[in-house]
């Protein structure tokens, strides 16, 4: 199948299914699609063990694998879902929740990616690096699954922030820190990684770290505020959301080709737009047209991107030692994610208050999602990469599905207070 052929068939199953959920099921939007999608995936295989004259398994199977998933999220619809989220989360807001935001996407990823990968290490015997890598692509919250669901959630206003503002960040920091790790675990395949000895391959994966991450912030910046310069000399809607547009293409782009952190500048230049872009570029009605639009592109690619991850359950191996694997890999997942919240949540306790539930709730509401796929579905192949995405193809379905439909609950039931400042 070509990529039109291939577009176009997401796009009506994503339309489909979206159906089905909205009459049947009534789930949140994402989820239910998800849900479904997991669903006729089940109905292939059943139908392939009843008939394997037809071959439909096979057949689904070659068309999944052949979308190349991880290139499909990392290089095309990650920068639009990133910069659609960060486009609609208050600046002013998320001001008020930076040391948190800040600890959590620094020493929360550090400290989730460490207990995860020693603990993977220690429950498979897999080499500490590429232990570590597990724990990389694993401890980032997705910010396009978490959106979707703090849409449905009514979770207090700065819960919510804390919450989206840490999964946009920590997904950026997360993704540096996996390549610096990609880096030295897999040095022969092309990573920044390799050296004249570990002292060599440390200090390269630093100045890596430093160059994607604070790169992506700069150029995402920079970037923004050029865009918002031109915008305040234009009122023409359809224009102005077209620069966007550019911005979210193009920026993410650059970034790739300037070895930057494409998802940092995304996110950068999504809160400088959004932020700004009131205040003096956008009229009132352009304001509406691009907000309006980048929910649709945002409702659009989460739909399909759902629909996806359903279906990638067709390129994972499952047998019943990697299912064992991936049921602890998701306690310790559950136990990482506690430790990136609760940490730096102490660590601010004698500056500032904190509702009552905050670290159960954020625990629990820090959902992962399509990036921790993609980015598993990456790595060069070898010996452990068929059980590094079975674990992670477990965690995030168990993740999107059983968290993201409880969160709400969970919140309501803890019941929060308002929220201290």
């Amino acid at each position: 199948m070509n990529l039109l052929q291939i577009t176009s068939l997401l796009i009506v199953l994503a339309g489909v299914f979206g159906a089905i959920n909205y009459l049947f099921l009534k789930l949140p939007s994402a989820i239910g699609i998800l849900v479904v999608s997991l669903l006729a995936s089940l109905g292939i295989v059943l139908v392939d063990a009843v008939m394997p004259g037809l071959g439909i398994a096979d057949t689904t199977r070659g068309i999944v694998t052949g979308i190349a998933f991880s290139d499909a999220l990392l290089e095309g619809m990650l920068g639009l879902l990133l910069f659609a989220g960060a486009l609609h989360v208050n600046l002013d807001d998320l001001k008020a929740e930076w040391r948190v935001v800040l600890l959590m996407a620094t020493i929360g990823v550090a400290l989730s990616t460490v207990i995860a990968g020693v603990g993977f290490s220690w429950i498979t015997g897999a080499p500490l690096l590429i232990a570590l890598v597990f724990g990389a692509l694993i401890s980032p919250t997705d910010p396009v699954a978490v959106l979707g669901v703090l849409r449905s959630a009514n979770l207090p206003k700065s819960l919510e922030t804390k919450i989206a503002g840490e999964s946009l960040f920590n997904d950026g920091v997360g993704y540096v820190v996996f390549l610096v790790l990609v880096g030295l675990a897999y040095p022969s395949a092309g990573g920044h990684g390799g050296g004249h000895g570990e002292g060599s391959a440390l200090w390269n994966a630093a100045v890596l770290f430093v160059q994607e991450a604070g790169g992506g912030a700069v150029l995402g910046l920079t970037l923004g505020w050029l865009t918002f310069r031109v915008m305040r000399h234009i009122d023409d809607y359809a224009l102005e959301v077209l620069l966007t547009l550019g911005l979210a293409f193009g920026g993410y782009e650059l970034a790739v080709a300037l070895h930057v952190s494409a998802p940092i500048m995304a996110v950068c230049a999504g809160l400088l737009i959004g932020h700004t872009g009131p205040r003096g570029g956008m009229s009132a009605e352009t304001r509406a047209y691009v907000d309006g639009f980048w929910k649709l592109v945002d409702e659009i690619l989460n739909a399909v991107l759902f629909l996806l991850i359903g279906f990638e359950v067709f390129a994972v191996a499952f047998d019943f030692d990697g299912l064992t694997t991936a049921v602890l890999s998701l306690a310790l997942a559950l136990f990482a994610r506690l430790a990136a919240v609760a940490v730096p949540v102490t660590l601010l306790k004698p500056f500032r208050s904190f509702s009552r539930g905050v670290i159960p709730i954020m625990t629990w509401g820090g959902l992962k999602g399509g990036i921790s796929v993609a980015l598993a579905l990456s790595l060069p192949d070898g010996e452990w990469k068929p059980l590094i995405l079975t674990c992670t193809y477990v965690v995030v379905i168990f993740s999107i599905v059983v968290q993201g439909l409880t969160v709400a609950r969970l919140a309501k039931r803890l019941g929060p207070s308002p929220e201290l400042l």
